[in-house]
């Protein structure tokens, strides 16, 4: 069967917003016999669409397209003007009824939440533009932590690259996990990064200017079953446990203990979303040892326990 994918095009849309989710899709048809998608690049009406680069783009009016398997929404610095534009709108809307799937990359989620396909739904969108979005959009729960959310038949991703993690998880659904791992290896990249997975890794985020404690950051993410004191951190660090607390919480701005926490609940969040190994496996091998431990952690961090993140990142209702 041939799915159609309609990419919705806007003036001053991000180009690789759309050109890499395209690639997931070209590259999947060749690995099924007769091929998989057909792409067509569609606009409010027929033309040239010039993206936020200068290259311009043949497309053709979305009302036209009769049959619509995915419905994608790029984004980009003319998402803005396009939210505006009634007739965008109403083209969205139109499509919206005769496709299976909806979904946004960046800040197409703008133009879905203005047309009011997202309403009462969890969606997430580049970080910079998310709290722009919470504001605008209160009926809508923004989730600026996530690389893609799938809520039913609507699924909205992160800026730019997170638009390939997206198409490799649809690809995968369509057509199976070893096609879409397939298609992660021909274009090098991972496959495939959880949809909850930061859109920052907690290194960076702890990383300081002069980054000095980095090569300890990385150290400790990769034994996190160990018992990591502040006199271990210390001894590796070179210093004094005193002196080690205090660099530490001025380059980092967290003490030890809950940096570690940090990393415990990236790396924890990871494999509960794979959704492979038992929790309490998980527990002991990221260094929380009692499940008991990191569902509190959890919950505290994230506002659901390890099993409520596996059932969500399944798609699976609570």
């Amino acid at each position: 069967m041939i799915r159609t994918v309609a990419f919705f095009l806007y003036e001053d849309f991000q180009l690789l917003d759309a050109a890499g989710p395209i690639a997931v899709f070209e590259i999947a048809s060749r690995f099924v016999a007769g091929g998989a998608y057909r792409i067509v690049l569609a606009a409010k009406e027929k033309g040239r669409v010039r993206a936020s680069s200068g290259v311009e783009l043949p497309v053709e009016a979305l009302c036209e397209i009769e049959t619509i398997d995915t419905l994608i929404v790029v984004g980009g610095e003319g998402a803005r003007t396009a939210m505006a534009c009634n007739e965008t709108l109403d083209a969205v809307r139109d499509a919206d009824r005769r496709a299976r799937r909806l979904c946004s990359v960046c800040s197409g989620a703008f133009i879905l939440a203005a047309a009011g396909l997202l309403d009462g739904l969890s969606v997430t969108t580049h970080w910079r533009a998310a709290p722009a979005f919470a504001r605008q959009f209160p009926q809508v729960q923004t989730r600026a932590d996530r690389i893609y959310i799938r809520q039913g038949r609507v699924w909205t991703s992160a800026g730019v690259s997170a638009g390939v993690d997206l198409a490799l998880a649809l690809a995968a659904e369509d057509l199976g996990e070893e096609i879409a791992k397939r298609v992660a290896q021909e274009m090098v990249v991972y496959y495939r990064r959880p949809g909850g997975q930061s859109q920052f890794s907690t290194l960076l985020e702890l990383d300081s200017p002069d980054h000095r404690f980095a090569s300890l950051l990385e150290k400790v993410r990769g034994r996190l079953d160990r018992r990591w004191t502040v006199e271990k951190l210390a001894e590796e660090a070179c210093m004094s446990p005193r002196h080690f607390s205090r660099a530490f919480a001025a380059a980092t701005g967290l003490s030890p203990a809950k940096a570690i926490e940090r990393l415990r609940l990236e790396v924890a969040r990871e494999r509960v979303e794979a959704g492979v190994e038992p929790i309490e496996i998980i527990a002991d091998r990221v260094g929380f040892g009692d499940p008991e431990r990191m569902r509190r952690a959890f919950v505290q961090t994230f506002g659901v326990p390890p099993q409520g993140l596996r059932r969500q990142a399944r798609g699976i209702s609570s």
